[in-house]
């Protein structure tokens, strides 16, 4: 393990619950020392990092921005470089998700899920894309399987998804040969917090369609992340981690 003077820097937003928080454990079990972004999660975030830093001192800070505000963005990119003067890896992991059937989604729901989806992963990347280049890092961009293939009254967040995949593949370009940039697409690997987001028939409908027969977990996701990160020769790339379902979708 590298001594905490240098080891690598992630920045993971989205990072005190669910698959940030997994990423955050499996990077900092790795060797690097982790900025966990949260937007309302506080107490999940510091207890987070209290349980990381007492594993290895100093080595997990928490920063709070709002994603979809573009000033916020360029203040949580500041307030990340400023901690240990250096980033390797960005991972653009939070992510607003919710149904807009047409007829009802208001401009408040584009601007939360735009925001959040791609405007924040947009102004992130561009605001940190010179200290990764500094130091040969990379971009892991959380996309979705419903980029490809849209899922029912989510027309919105399906949008938003398609141009972050979008996104992944022009900064890979753009920012070659110095700087990264991958994607990965989950499939069902954690059922959405609010309980009424999919009734019981739905989650047993989606689990037909997955070839592996069964829901994921956030350690899938967060063993792709590392695999990313360690993997100097795969730029531009979008890895579904769906137990075969974008084969049925």
């Amino acid at each position: 393990m590298p001594a905490t003077d240098s080891a690598p820097v992630a920045l993971i937003t989205g990072g005190a619950q669910r698959i940030g928080a997994a990423v955050a454990r499996r990077l900092h079990e790795a060797g690097y020392r982790v900025l966990i972004h949260y937007r309302r999660s506080a107490d999940s975030a510091r207890a987070l990092c209290s349980e990381l830093n007492a594993r290895r001192p100093d080595s997990a800070r928490a920063l709070c921005a709002e994603m979809s505000d573009v000033t916020a963005v360029q203040a949580l990119a500041d307030q990340a470089l400023a901690q240990w003067q250096r980033l390797d890896l960005l991972l653009n992991n939070a992510s607003s998700f919710y149904p807009t059937p047409i007829g009802g989604a208001t401009e408040a729901d584009w601007e939360a899920l735009l925001g959040s989806n791609l405007k924040g992963p947009f102004f992130l990347s561009q605001a940190l894309a010179p200290a990764l280049t500094e130091r040969g890092g990379s971009i892991i961009n959380m996309v979705d399987i419903y980029a490809q293939r849209p899922l029912r009254e989510h027309t919105v967040y399906c949008a938003a998804k398609a141009g972050l995949a979008m996104l992944t593949q022009s900064l890979a370009r753009e920012l070659a040969p110095a700087v990264r940039v991958n994607g990965i697409a989950p499939g069902a690997i954690l059922w959405p917090e609010q309980e009424g987001d999919f009734s019981a028939q739905e989650r047993d409908n989606i689990l037909e369609r997955v070839p592996l027969q069964r829901i994921g977990g956030p350690e899938d996701i967060a063993r792709t992340v590392l695999f990313l990160a360690d993997s100097p020769y795969i730029t531009g790339q979008i890895i579904a981690v769906d137990g075969g379902r974008s084969l049925s979708i």
